[in-house]
């Protein structure tokens, strides 16, 4: 198996850096705007595993990634609550029902992973038969705070003005929605990992949005919370766990204290001042500006380049966008991306 990503997790030697891509099975790709279309939805397509795998499968078809991440999405869990997700074209995710008291916090299920959520486990499973030890797969949920604000706000936001209205004039309330999805987050990775996910991710995508008192407070702790459940050895094998706050350059010695084994940079961080602080305790993923996949393939290179010498020689470096590879991309860019992480990079592993 090609388990750089494994190793550079852990910080253990490789021949050259692991590069992977979030969102690197999605709507750039034309195989994937298909089978969509024949889906007829976004849930059909994530709840189905036999699609679900397909989807995971087509970008290792095109390129030489380090590694597969599960097709899912974040919001499976307040779904499995019983809040009625849906997605609306153009508009992102919505929920039928959302969290406005004390009293929709109190009456919240965490869900069993076994039961209404049986499908990622079953996703998980058949992509790493199908895999057949090519690459590891990475398994992923949000983060307690982020997936709060779907459940509380009814969808996307850019104010966030009701979930940090909770914050702010009920604490209670908040601290045991977010207690409830960091138990319901723990619960589902570990059914991930039980069913063959090799490594699993903590997206938290709007950590940023917060106050450091807040962030701390209110989704920091509650991952904490989430890490220290986790399975973290399987069959004799370590499973690495990254944190990932979208905006979170500013706290980095914090997250990496939570006895994660990666944190994720956005393309906000200088990725070489990172490493002097917390590159002997974690691993570090990341951090391209996605927007320079719209460019072409030499700008590309060189920001590579830049990229990895900032970072420099050893181990303990995953190559990633700063955030998700948006719709617009041509595929030829991602080849370009790719190959040139793998090409470089050997450099700085002699």
């Amino acid at each position: 198996m090609n388990n750089r990503l494994l190793k550079a997790l852990l910080r253990q030697p490789v021949d050259r850096t692991p590069v992977w891509i979030m969102r690197q099975a999605g709507r750039y790709l034309p195989e994937y705007r298909k089978i969509r279309a024949e889906a007829g939805d976004f849930m059909t397509l994530c709840s189905t595993p036999e699609l679900a795998c397909e989807v995971t499968l087509q970008p290792l078809r095109r390129f030489n990634l380090d590694a597969a991440i599960l097709f899912s999405d974040i919001l499976t869990i307040p779904d499995a609550m019983g809040l009625g997700l849906y997605f609306s074209e153009g508009e992102g995710p919505k929920f039928k029902k959302t969290i406005d008291n004390a009293n929709d916090v109190k009456k919240l299920i965490i869900p069993d992973p076994a039961d209404k959520l049986a499908y990622v486990a079953d996703a998980v499973s058949l992509i790493r038969k199908e895999l057949n030890g090519k690459v590891p797969l990475i398994g992923f949920a949000g983060s307690p705070w982020t997936l709060a604000t779907y459940m509380v706000e009814g969808g996307s936001s850019k104010t966030f003005a009701k979930i940090k209205g909770m914050l702010f004039e009920d604490p209670a309330s908040a601290h045991t929605l977010m207690s409830k999805l960091a138990d319901s987050v723990a619960h589902y990775l570990n059914a991930q990992i039980e069913a063959g996910a090799q490594a699993v991710m903590i997206f938290d995508s709007w950590g940023g949005a917060l106050s450091t008192s807040h962030y701390k407070t209110f989704s920091l702790a509650y991952m904490q919370q989430i890490v220290d459940q986790l399975i973290r050895e399987k069959d004799g094998e370590k499973i690495p766990v990254i944190l990932f706050t979208k905006g979170g350059g500013m706290w980095l010695p914090e997250i990496a204290n939570t006895g994660c084994d990666a944190v994720g940079l956005d393309w906000c961080v200088d990725i070489g001042k990172a490493r002097q602080q917390i590159g002997g305790k974690v691993a570090l993923q990341g951090n391209m500006d996605p927007a320079i996949m719209a460019t072409n393939p030499e700008v590309i290179k060189q920001e590579v380049s830049r990229i990895l010498a900032d970072f420099g020689h050893g181990n303990g470096h995953i190559y990633n966008l700063g955030h998700g590879i948006t719709p617009n991309i041509t595929p030829d860019n991602v080849a370009a991306l790719v190959d040139a992480v793998h090409d470089i990079s050997a450099q700085y592993h002699v």
